[in-house]
């Protein structure tokens, strides 16, 4: 075999092994507890219904129950509000592998709560578990696609950052299989399932700290560059290339000392601004398409659809196995009124709608930031990007059962007009990525930036753009002396 090949071979290798440690605790774990928690929909609001029963002497109305349900569910988007939040000061004080480790603290906490509610005879008990694994999730969310694309080559980022689209499906996939009544879905077993959660977690802590850390945290935010060297050595599987270390140079050259955003100032930059609104309309755009509220309810959707009760646990692993087929064509592709059948079309609607969801904002939103930002932006581009990711979706979370059970087969029209808008928004504003540096990629946006601007202001652009070039010669020059 020649050099290249090894190289190629070692190459993929490492960053393969990188991206299943860090993934199966990180965006595996949002897709898991997403799914399974509509599998013990029933069971938990009889234990709801039985733990009031047994305080007070009355039961809940079916209106309250449905309510307290929806509270339960969506306590994850809480708890995913305030991981977003937390995502980006732990990724700059603690380093993007360290955070990863260092979040199964809450998920750990979260399954020992979720064992303790049923003998405790709590019902609040499931909530606070549910936000517990919330931040989880949104601490994952935002830190594992940070940590991919800095870690990943030019010509693999693409792929990379897209396993995490393929890893939350998977999640989704397994937590739909889990919570079948012949495995954990029985009620007597509920507890167990919300708490299964701990095992990849478990996975992760044993397998992560094998691997290196983020090359451009460790020389950008670190100042290290040795040991930006063997992390970059160990994930490319030889040694650092002078093409790709000359690029991270340059962008430590770009940031100089100055330290790491705060999401007001990332705010306030006018000249970031562009990109931020893209990220925040993608981010929000992939949660009020509704996608992600079949997994929450999928029992109400397939149930109003007509699907028979004995066929809806199923029918919903037919949603997982939907976007994990997405999710995986994608990965391989991206660097190249009720009538006889009704039940079964409107089944058939909702697989081809996760389909192309599974081929296009799930997997390629999360990335965006990491894109479009460099390193002193990129934690509060997450923390803004993943903040409107998890209010979004807690408020199509709360209002998703209501609007089934008012517009039943039809619940999913109210989100074309989001998707449509959105679709061509992300066109008209979004330039293409792929195989780009982050500087052409922001040159991309000066020359939008630029149409917009008196020539006073397109003058002191070219002037830096004249001071950007020398940096660039003089980064040049550094390389060839080491």
């Amino acid at each position: 075999m020649s050099k290249a090949g090894n190289d190629r071979k070692g190459c993929s290798l490492t960053l393969t092994l990188t991206v299943c440690a860090a993934a199966i605790g990180g965006t595996f774990q949002y897709g898991y507890n997403i799914a399974i928690i509509n599998a013990p929909t029933t069971s938990i609001q009889k234990f709801i219904n039985e733990t009031c029963l047994e305080r007070w002497g009355t039961a809940l109305t079916s209106s309250k129950v449905t309510l307290t349900w929806t509270l339960i569910v969506s306590a994850f988007s809480l708890g995913g509000l305030l991981g977003s939040l937390l995502a980006g000061p732990m990724a700059i004080h603690c380093g993007r592998r360290q955070t990863l480790l260092l979040n199964n603290c809450f998920l750990m906490a979260s399954a020992v709560m979720a064992l303790s509610s049923r003998p405790a005879k709590s019902f609040e008990i499931i909530v606070v578990a549910r936000v517990l694994i919330g931040v989880n999730a949104g601490v994952s969310m935002n830190v594992q696609p940070m940590y991919f694309g800095e870690s990943a080559p030019k010509a693999l980022r693409g792929a990379v950052a897209f396993s995490c689209a393929v890893f939350t499906a998977m999640g989704i996939l397994l937590g739909q299989v889990v919570g079948l009544t012949e495995v954990l879905g029985d009620e007597a077993l509920w507890p167990y399932l919300l708490a299964s959660n701990a095992i990849p977690g478990l996975l992760q802590l044993l397998t992560l700290p094998w691997f290196p850390e983020s090359p451009r945290y460790l020389l950008i935010d670190r100042g290290d560059r040795e040991a930006c060297g063997r992390a970059l050595g160990r994930l490319r599987g030889r040694e650092a290339s002078d093409a790709e270390m000359e690029e991270i140079l340059e962008e430590q050259k770009a940031t100089g000392e100055a330290r790491a955003k705060s999401p007001w100032e990332l705010l306030a930059d006018g000249d970031l601004r562009r990109q931020l609104c893209v990220v925040m309309a993608a981010s929000s755009s992939m949660m009020l398409c509704g996608n992600d509220s079949i997994y929450f309810y999928a029992s109400y959707i397939f149930q109003e659809a007509g699907i028979g009760v004995e066929k809806i646990q199923y029918a919903t692993i037919g949603t997982g196995a939907c976007e994990f087929a997405a999710a995986i064509m994608s990965n391989l592709l991206i660097e190249r009124g009720k009538v006889a059948g009704m039940p079964y079309l409107s089944m058939a609607c909702i697989f081809a709608y996760i389909l192309s969801f599974g081929m296009g904002p799930a997997g390629v939103t999360g990335i965006l930031p990491t894109e479009l930002f460099d390193q002193k932006a990129r934690p509060a581009a997450y923390m803004l990007a993943g903040s409107m990711m998890w209010v979004n979706l807690f408020l199509v979370g709360m209002a998703f059962p209501f609007i089934v059970n008012s517009l039943g087969q039809f619940c999913f029209v109210p989100f074309c007009g989001i998707c449509v808008v959105s679709a061509i928004y992300i066109r008209l504003t979004l330039p293409e990525t792929k195989g780009k540096t982050l500087a052409e990629i922001t040159a991309e946006f000066d020359k939008c930036n630029m149409k917009g601007l008196s020539s006073s202001a397109q003058n002191q652009l070219q002037l830096q753009e004249t001071q950007h070039r020398t940096d660039l010669t003089s980064v040049h020059l550094e390389i060839e002396e080491i």
